[in-house]
């Protein structure tokens, strides 16, 4: 069975819940870290990694619950370490340490249930077939998100989002490389995400280059590229910025700078020590040497810029982020800006939203630095992406549909509206810019004002400008224009509306325009549903998941390619959620097992504490079972719609008597009330209790027959309702045995229409057409907001006013009231 990645995600995400509170995120990551990737090596069974008896994942568990379980684990992994040169990378974390771990008891517990967290079925590597598509790589990059989210302001630059990482790697051009000898660096590589994001890109491989200065976080590194099978990346402890040569990579014959083929780069934000072992007038390496001036003292984001341009090849191309303020800021950095330029380095610039990177709040941009032709360059394409964004938790992270916009405008330099301008050097280089590169300078993002017209508020009408605004419906709905409005004779710039306002939401769903566009989308829709799910079907055992989805998700952005009124990127983000939330688990598991994955259904265990232990139960019902691909919900649907409308209807008398015995409680439950005697101290009435209530008023001697049949006619719906409730059970158990029986009955056939139709298909068809439906409801709402504005004219509510007013002062005068 294939690893899942939401149960994946949940079992990492519960080993740090064994951690968390004895130590902060900053810290606990290098323990849960650790123990990943000795799971993932001794799973894999690598070859080229060296597992000697006594130095695996599995030689650990002997020791769960002994005295020295800590100093035990420290053994096999320092011995592994050893044979295979991670000592310094993987030895780090001490799972002895008392003041980390806790002591005694408590830390055999804690360890014992570390390893049992990671020795569960759904953190079995071995069963992972999906080769090539780096699920633990998804599952690394998932903890570094959560570490980062965790460890605060000051230790959470470890890690580029990896939304941002993805653009990085898109626009440098990696992708054109040609050779896995050619080179890629980052100066700054953190957790080496950044720099694993991009040599995903490299068609033929790439060689990886890295610096950090941290060694806890070129540990984090080193293993990150050990579980990518990047194992001979070289990643160096070092100041990127210092002078001495056993800092840098250098030339073996010159001594100089080493210079790459590619680069990206994260650094920390205007960082205050870059000058810490450094000279930068006497820097050997002349990084500052033609620009002017020298990075200011106390902020070094352009001394990692001009150190990133230095370590290029003349051909190089490289991503940096930095923040805006490199942008505009004035004095010496103004004047390295200005060189930069003049030697055309700066192929392009893209704004990111606010609140991104962990450890700051701040706005950030990318800029993409390109050798190549440098001294042709006239122009620079700016990109200002700023508004695209969700939000997620405390932070702001960028959406599948606003990383696919970027790259696709950036490759193909589209010019967009508000979004995205070629700057021709001379108009950045003319007095009024004086090479100040500030985003707003040169695009204009803000969203037009929604103005209130005066004439309009005064006389009537409603302005024309609001009309045309509108633009883009009309002409998808030329005619429909001309039924809800008309022009205001001697009044060219106002229109009013032809109907009531009342009527404005049925004129235009009922319009003959608005139903045959809606026709046109439906079919742009079952076209790509059709071709998908030829597609679809066509798949099998040992498919590529990431892949997959890539090809179905492009083919529907083509799809709705230039179609009227919609967003195809809005589209996109559709089958991009889909896919995180239930698809990329199916298609993991077709990976596994193929098709007949769907024959498979299981029981869902969930945890229950009994006194001070965790026990694990099985959910009876339907309700705990789960098939491996369709859902028991859907199975019913298909196949047994009968059986479940049964059990439905049972449950409507069920709520009918549920409802009238709810009725008989309010009016006979009060004080005084017959009822009242048969509750219980939390206001129910038992069986027992009532019969006693009966019984009671038969042994009275007065009239007391109405009495008597009330609480009999309560006694039936109980019991009415029981019986019901019998059957309901009964129904549902003889359901669940057909469930049950069904799955394994299914043909290949049945189980490719139930899952692509019926479960992929129609989710995604009812995803579709709620965003369609967004669309309509967007120009009624605007439509119904501009009558409702403009509906009375100023003097008609000063006449409305007037009359009002007059009423009540005759209507006080006959009361004889005087103000």
């Amino acid at each position: 069975m294939a690893i899942k990645k939401s149960e994946l995600y949940s079992s990492l995400w519960a080993s740090c819940d064994e951690l968390r509170g004895s130590m902060d995120a900053s810290q606990y990551k290098d323990y849960v870290l650790v123990l990943l990737f000795m799971k993932y090596v001794s799973d894999k069974k690598d070859p080229l990694v060296e597992l000697k008896e006594g130095t695996t994942f599995y030689d650990m568990l002997k020791y769960r619950g002994k005295d020295d379980i800590g100093n035990k684990i420290n053994i096999v992994i320092g011995e592994f370490a050893k044979n295979n040169g991670l000592t310094g990378i993987i030895t780090e974390a001490d799972f002895n340490d008392d003041a980390k771990l806790g002591s005694g008891k408590d830390k055999i517990d804690l360890l014992t249930n570390l390893l049992n967290i990671f020795n569960k079925p759904e953190l079995d590597f071995s069963k992972n077939r999906a080769e090539g598509d780096d699920l633990l790589g998804d599952a690394y990059e998932y903890l570094m998100r959560h570490f980062a989210t965790e460890s605060g302001k000051s230790k959470g630059q470890f890690y580029t989002p990896s939304e941002v990482s993805r653009i990085m790697a898109k626009v440098i051009g990696i992708s054109k490389s040609t050779s896995q000898s050619q080179s890629l660096y980052d100066p700054t590589s953190g957790s080496g995400s950044l720099l694993l994001k991009a040599a995903d890109e490299a068609p033929h491989g790439i060689t990886i280059y890295g610096q950090e200065f941290d060694n806890a976080t070129r540990a984090l590194a080193v293993m990150n590229m050990w579980l990518h099978n990047f194992a001979d990346a070289e990643i160096i402890q070092a100041n990127t910025m210092s002078s001495e040569a056993k800092q840098q990579f250098t030339n073996d014959s010159t001594g100089e700078l080493k210079q790459f083929d590619y680069a990206v780069a994260n650094p920390p934000f205007s960082y205050k020590k870059w000058m810490n072992g450094l000279d930068p007038k006497n820097d050997i390496y002349k990084r500052f040497e033609g620009y002017d001036a020298i990075p200011p003292k106390k902020n070094g984001d352009f001394a990692f810029l001009l150190h990133l341009i230095k370590s290029l090849k003349s051909k190089g191309k490289a991503c940096i982020v930095l923040p805006l303020g490199i942008l505009f800021r004035g004095n010496a950095e103004a004047d390295i800006r200005k060189k930069i330029v003049q030697k055309g380095y700066i192929k392009s610039i893209i704004g990111l939203p606010p609140n991104l990177f962990y450890g700051t709040g701040i706005a950030a941009s990318l800029i993409m630095i390109d050798k190549e032709d440098a001294d042709k360059r006239e122009s620079i394409f700016i990109i200002d992406a700023s508004k695209g964004f969700m939000k997620d938790g405390n932070k702001n992270r960028l959406r599948e549909q606003d990383i696919h916009k970027i790259v696709d405008t950036f490759i193909n330099g589209i010019e967009t509206p508000k979004y995205s301008r070629i700057i021709p050097i001379s108009e950045i280089a003319d007095p009024k810019n004086d090479y100040n590169l500030n985003i707003p300078r040169y695009i204009d993002s803000q969203e037009a004002e929604d103005i209130q017209d005066i004439e309009a508020h005064l006389l009537g009408g409603i302005p024309k400008r609001d009309i045309e605004a509108l633009d883009n419906y009309w002409k998808v709905y030329p005619k429909m224009k001309s039924h809800l409005y008309k022009a205001i004779d001697k009044r060219p710039n106002f229109y009013q509306l032809n109907i009531a306002n009342e009527e404005i939401k049925s004129t235009i769903f009922n319009h003959p325009e608005f139903t045959v566009f809606g026709k046109q989308m439906n079919e742009v829709f079952t076209n790509w549903e059709n071709e998908t799910i030829t597609y679809c079907k066509a798949l099998d055992k040992g498919l590529r998941p990431k892949q997959e989805i890539h090809k179905i998700s492009e083919n529907l952005l083509k799809h709705y390619n230039n179609k009227q009124l919609t967003d195809k990127y809005a589209m996109y983000q559709h089958i991009m959620d889909y896919w995180a939330a239930t698809m990329q688990d199916d298609l993991y598991e077709l990976a596994a097992d193929g098709w007949k994955a769907g024959n498979e259904v299981k029981r869902i265990e969930k945890k229950i504490k009994k006194g001070d232990k965790e026990i694990v139960k099985q959910v009876a019902g339907i309700e705990g079972l789960e098939g491996r691909l369709i859902p028991p919900t859907l199975m019913i649907q298909e196949y047994f719609a009968k059986e479940q409308k049964v059990i439905d209807d049972l449950g409507t008398q069920a709520e009918t008597l549920l409802a009238k015995m709810e009725e008989l409680r309010d009016e006979q439950g009060g004080e005084d009330g017959l009822l009242t005697n048969a509750m219980d101290d939390k206001g129910k009435i038992s069986k027992t209790n009532l019969a006693k209530a009966i019984k009671d008023v038969g042994k009275r001697n007065d009239d007391n027959a109405e009495e008597f049949d009330m609480l009999a006619a309560y006694k039936k719906l109980m019991d009415d309702e029981a019986a019901l409730q019998t059957k309901i059970k009964t129904a549902k158990a003889a359901l669940e045995k057909l469930v049950i029986a069904q799955y394994p009955k299914l043909s290949i056939d049945e189980i490719k229409k139930v899952l692509i139709e019926k479960k992929w298909m129609f989710d995604m068809e009812q995803k579709i057409n709620n965003e369609m439906d967004n669309i309509s409801h967007r120009l009624t709402q605007r439509i119904m907001e501009l009558a409702d504005r403009y509906e009375t004219p100023m003097p008609q509510l000063n006449k409305d006013v007037a009359a009002l007013s007059t009423k009540v002062d005759n209507h006080l005068k006959q009361m004889n009231y005087k103000w």
